[in-house]
């Protein structure tokens, strides 16, 4: 495994022809580094950005990929991630483990792949449950981009019912999210959100059967997918997909359902993550749709 150092800590490079990632080791977990080769970093670096929690100290964002476990509650969601991590080499990729959580006796965890030589990673999150009873969560992977760009968030436009009569859609606002915000562009198909914030903050949230959400900045596209369950419980007022902006940095954010852990027990979340170069990209519903299906961006 080949280390180096970034924003100061000490982490561990990650690299085929067509990407590479920077896995921090000595605080985290965090991806912090994510580029195309020659490329800049796409991910947003944020080392004196933190977030203050109840009886501990600060939180450190770092910037970049994270793993959560939803609700956020401050005192819990904020904890300090600031201990070094076990690493552990694995086929094409790493497993870094973070120190249990004395507060929660949560364990975050991330197995980290590349597929060959292609533009693509695969994580998988694992919360685990060492504490002394069971704990109602979900697993909440963030990526943190650089702005700059735009969001694109697909929607369920399928009918609910045979006749179309029932309502087939639903979008979560956050009490700081401004619905006349002119960073947010509605559609039918397709919502954008334009990573150009000066103040404020929004963040909307969604059901994503597509299971899939992208941010286009520099001709580069970056897309997340995450397998959604329909038949599931999600947080959220049911979303399986986020996303936050404000001035630093824009999030994509997927959830897994919402499940209780018991002793010993875990929940892995899977997203699935591809770089696309060369990418023109001017925000349309008429552009996405046509961008989706080159792709083959569909349902896992």
């Amino acid at each position: 495994m080949e280390t180096t150092t970034f924003l100061d800590l000490d982490c561990i490079r990650l690299k085929n022809d067509a990407l590479e990632l920077l896995v921090t080791q000595s605080a985290g977990p965090r991806i912090i580094y994510l580029s195309r080769p020659g490329g800049d970093n796409l991910l947003a670096e944020l080392p004196g950005v933190t977030l203050d929690c109840p009886d501990a100290d600060p939180l450190t964002l770092w910037g970049g990929h994270r793993l959560w476990h939803a609700p956020e509650l401050r005192r819990r969601t904020y904890l300090p991630d600031n201990q070094p991590l076990t690493v552990t080499e694995i086929d094409h990729g790493l497993e870094v483990v973070q120190p249990i959580e004395p507060q929660t006796g949560i364990q975050k965890s991330l197995r980290i792949r590349l597929t060959d030589q292609a533009a693509t990673v695969i994580i998988d999150h694992t919360l685990t449950n060492h504490g002394m009873w069971p704990v109602e969560l979900a697993p909440w992977a963030i990526t943190q981009l650089k702005p700059g760009g735009t969001a694109i968030l697909p929607q369920f436009t399928a009918n609910a019912d045979a006749d179309g009569l029932l309502p087939n859609r639903r979008v979560a606002l956050w009490p700081y999210t401004d619905i006349r915000s002119p960073h947010i562009e509605w559609g039918n198909r397709y919502i954008f959100i334009h990573a150009n914030m000066t103040a404020d903050a929004l963040k909307i949230g969604f059901p994503n059967p597509d299971g899939w959400l992208a941010y286009h900045i520099d001709n580069v596209l970056f897309v997340k997918q995450a397998a959604y369950h329909p038949d599931a419980d999600y947080l959220d007022f049911g979303s399986s997909s986020e996303c936050y902006c404000r001035t630093e940095f824009i999030e994509l954010e997927t959830l897994g359902p919402r499940t209780t852990l018991g002793l010993g027990q875990s929940v892995t979340h899977r997203e699935t993550w591809q770089l696309h170069v060369g990418v023109s990209f001017e925000p349309s519903e008429d552009a996405a749709q046509a961008l989706a299906e080159r792709l083959g961006l569909v349902v896992l």
